[in-house]
């Protein structure tokens, strides 16, 4: 544990030196360089190689993206920020993704490897990252003495438009397994709730948000520098992600072809480890600094990207890539996948309809999360999907009182008072 403490401050301090941030911003530079070059060059790796290559060059990306989307929150207002912040966050995490979709117009054996993509992203962020802010969290408060609650993290009331959201885009989620396919509709609908949500979260005061490490340096930078300094890093993680995603891609079929692993599940799970990898740090940091409810927050706001957003390309990608409007077919392995994800997602709306996440509910979503690779058969995976769903109805029979005001946030918003806290 005081490993990964100790690696997450060195990332993440709060005021660095101009020469130290830059070095840092060289270093991810370097390491996405390698893809860059092999990619203009035309040069073909091994699939192993290739995936380490590529797969190096995707997580320099999201790094980059990150610190010039922090930058930029100086300079651009209320809204635009937020729109423009939501379309950031995408982009490395589903460049891959949405390849897979628009291949799969021409090809359809990929289409596999789009849902298997989407759904690994989704799974593991309740799954892992939650239970592990929780874990992180908790400790500080007890190693450190800090005031907060020792068993639990709590969130302010203005987190409760993202629970709302999300719980609707769940709602509207079942309707894909039971149609076996990811169609327009779907695109209208998520997307919708995507854009409604960002509509709504505008109406939320934001206090000044108290940047830290890299982007803390740069945004104290003078204006014209800091704004040149965010537009060479965003043109420089679009350089790494258009030379990077394809590649890394392939390299994840083929390397599990070589390797003899299971391709599609090293899709589901090796890119979105890598692309989720940054966010889960920083929401850490935040936890160790006394900031749970800021680092639970932002693995909230991106699991509500993800679950509509993320979908919603999906259709448009196929498409686009020569499929029918009909729209992106899902198989039987497919279908349990998405099953399982809206279940998982469904407890995870329950346990945090009443503001809070437990240690207890923290370990309960990490056991039943990694059951599913204990006992992959197709029966027992349906039945922990069950046990999801009979938990999260259980959850919110007994936080029934807590609906009411769910609805009503949603609604006609948060009322100001002590609890009125920073928006991501």
């Amino acid at each position: 544990m005081t490993g990964v403490v100790a690696a997450v401050r060195v990332g993440l301090d709060v005021t660095l030196s101009v020469p130290t941030a830059l070095v840092r911003v060289g270093a991810a530079v370097v390491v996405a360089l390698p893809a860059v070059v092999v990619r203009s060059a035309g040069l073909e790796l091994p699939s192993v190689a290739g995936m380490v290559v590529f797969g190096a060059a995707v997580l320099a990306s999201v790094a980059l993206l990150m610190w010039a989307a922090e930058v930029v929150r100086v300079d651009v207002p209320g809204t635009v920020a937020l729109a423009l912040l939501a379309l950031v966050a995408v982009l490395p995490e589903y460049a891959i993704d949405i390849y897979f979709a628009y291949r799969a117009g021409s090809h359809p054996h990929y289409a596999a490897f789009a849902t298997a993509n989407m759904t690994g992203a989704n799974r593991l962020l309740i799954g892992v990252a939650w239970p592990l802010l929780v874990v992180f969290a908790i400790w500080a408060v007890r190693r450190r003495g800090r005031q907060g609650d020792r068993n639990a993290v709590r969130l302010r009331p203005h987190r409760r438009i993202e629970i709302f959201f999300l719980a609707v885009a769940t709602a509207y989620a079942l309707v894909i397994p039971l149609t076996r396919r990811l169609a327009w509709y779907d695109t209208v609908v998520l997307g919708g709730l995507f854009v409604l949500y960002l509509w709504r979260i505008r109406r939320v005061e934001h206090a000044e948000e108290n940047l830290v490490g890299v982007a803390a340096t740069l945004a104290h930078q003078p204006d014209v520098r800091r704004r040149i300094t965010a537009g060479l890093l965003f043109v420089a993680a679009a350089v790494v992600i258009l030379a990077a995603a394809e590649p890394f891609g392939e390299s994840l079929i083929a390397g599990g072809v070589s390797l003899g692993i299971d391709e599609f599940l090293l899709v589901q799970w090796l890119a979105p480890v890598a692309s989720e990898a940054p966010e889960v740090i920083v929401a850490v940091a935040f936890a160790l600094r006394g900031r749970a409810d800021d680092g639970l927050g932002a693995l909230l706001a991106a699991k509500l990207n993800q679950w509509t957003l993320l979908i919603a390309c999906l259709p448009i990608a196929f498409l686009l890539g020569g499929g029918e409007l009909a729209g992106l077919p899902l198989d039987a392995r497919q279908v349990e996948e998405l099953v399982l994800t809206v279940a998982q997602t469904a407890l995870g709306v329950a346990v945090l309809v009443d503001l809070r996440i437990t240690r207890l509910e923290a370990a309960l979503l990490f056991v039943l999360f990694a059951v599913q690779f204990a006992f992959p058969t197709p029966a027992i995976r349906y039945l922990i999907a069950a046990v999801y769903v009979v938990l999260a109805v259980g959850l919110l029979i007994r936080r029934r009182h807590h609906l009411p005001e769910l609805l009503a946030v949603a609604r006609f918003g948060v009322r100001k008072g002590p609890f009125q806290g920073r928006m991501r």
